[in-house]
């Protein structure tokens, strides 16, 4: 078999109007032909980055994947992401692909060559084929579920994300795991989701569970839900959108709560929560979010209730750049050139704002009652 053939697919276009298609994967490492399902966004652009999922026991867990990603990227509570799920029912050959040897606890030899699978050959060919960001993310059940941690063991974790469905733990993992989270550097979200139907490995995920809670790096972002009500089935349902509340909560638009408990009590200028939410996601996700107009209009509130000027003029900015044909940008400059007693500029902006387009709770009537009053008080 040539390198040529390293990649072969039954379809080879990208359908615009197909969310999900599944595929033939020639893989040259396997020397197998393995069932690959991919989910893409349907607007998907090559001027956008989109963060990548790979889930393993894919007959089991992709379209709970696909349908958590849409939802939660539908209401902007997550980017828009790429899926790639690895069937591996047949035959069950999940335990072939991921099976470890019971003395080291490292992989087969198999499992060796299904490890190259999926860093060598399914993640390069996506990246090289669509616009992915840094920001990648591992879904496994069971014993799919320990086989990601093997990548945690490279020098650097080719996955920034993962999520652990009642894992089957290979040997030692509930020592190696915390050891090898402590000494990386990196980003890392680590999830464990478990029920409390009793497992052979529930004693060691717990063992598990009270190592990684002791990780105080900043760097090492670990939760662990354990569920009352599901068994061993139906637990990937309840735990997947819970994982995906936590590991992209940045992403979300700000909240009331966040506006009351940590906004407006903090000491800090009110811009600065704002920039420092947007520089977050950059940095975790690898995406450049375009500032949302729930979030403007939450710094907005805060530095008028907090009388923080400094903070509204650099929003005026902000918002110019965003919002380039609305009111917004010169309406919020006028009013922190109005706050800061500088009447003649403060009407320019408005005038300015009055040109331009309405947007939420602006509207051109405001801007001329803005410049009204200013003529009236000052007889311009």
């Amino acid at each position: 078999m040539t390198k040529k053939l390293l990649f072969i697919f039954l379809v080879v276009a990208f359908a615009s109007n197909a969310q999900v298609k599944k595929e033939i994967f020639e893989s040259f490492k396997l020397q197998e032909r393995r069932d690959v399902s991919y989910y893409f966004p349907e607007d998907y652009s090559e001027e956008k980055k989109y963060p990548l999922i790979v889930v393993l026991d894919a007959d089991y867990l992709f379209d709970l994947v696909v349908a958590n990603v849409k939802f939660y990227s539908g209401n902007n509570r997550m980017p828009q992401s790429i899926i790639v799920g690895i069937h591996q029912s047949e035959d069950d050959i999940r335990w072939e692909d991921c099976d470890f040897e019971q003395t080291t606890g490292l992989p087969t030899e198999k499992g060796k060559l299904f490890y190259e699978f999926l860093g060598t050959e399914i993640i390069p060919y996506l990246e090289t084929s669509y616009n992915i960001a840094p920001f990648k993310m591992f879904i496994g059940y069971d014993i799919t579920a320990n086989f990601g941690n093997y990548f945690l063991f490279k020098d650097k974790s080719l996955f920034n994300a993962y999520l652990a469905i009642s894992p089957v733990l290979a040997t030692e993992m509930e020592s190696r795991i915390p050891a090898r989270l402590s000494d990386l550097n990196q980003e890392i979200f680590y999830n464990v989701v478990l029920e409390k139907e009793k497992t052979e490995d529930r004693q060691r995920i717990l063992q598990l569970n009270n190592a990684l809670k002791s990780i105080t790096k900043e760097n090492i972002h670990y939760y662990f839900d354990e569920y009352e009500e599901p068994d061993h089935l139906s637990i990937a349902a309840y735990g997947i959108s819970k994982a995906f509340d936590k590991i992209f909560m940045p992403f979300r638009p700000i909240s009331p709560k966040e506006y009351k408990k940590e906004i407006l009590t903090s000491d800090e200028p009110a811009i600065n929560y704002l920039e420092n939410r947007y520089s977050m996601i950059e940095k975790l996700l690898g995406i450049k979010k375009e500032v949302e107009l729930n979030d403007v209009m939450a710094i907005y509130a805060a530095s008028l209730k907090k009388d923080d000027y400094d903070s509204l003029k650099a929003l005026s900015e902000i918002c110019k750049k965003t919002f380039p044909k609305t009111m917004l940008g010169f309406y919020f400059e006028g009013e922190y050139l109005e706050l800061l007693g500088e009447p003649k500029k403060a009407m320019k902006a408005f005038e300015k704002a009055f040109l331009m387009e309405e947007i939420d709770f602006l509207t051109k009537d405001m801007a001329l009652e803005k410049i009204d009053a200013l003529k009236a008080d000052f007889g311009y």
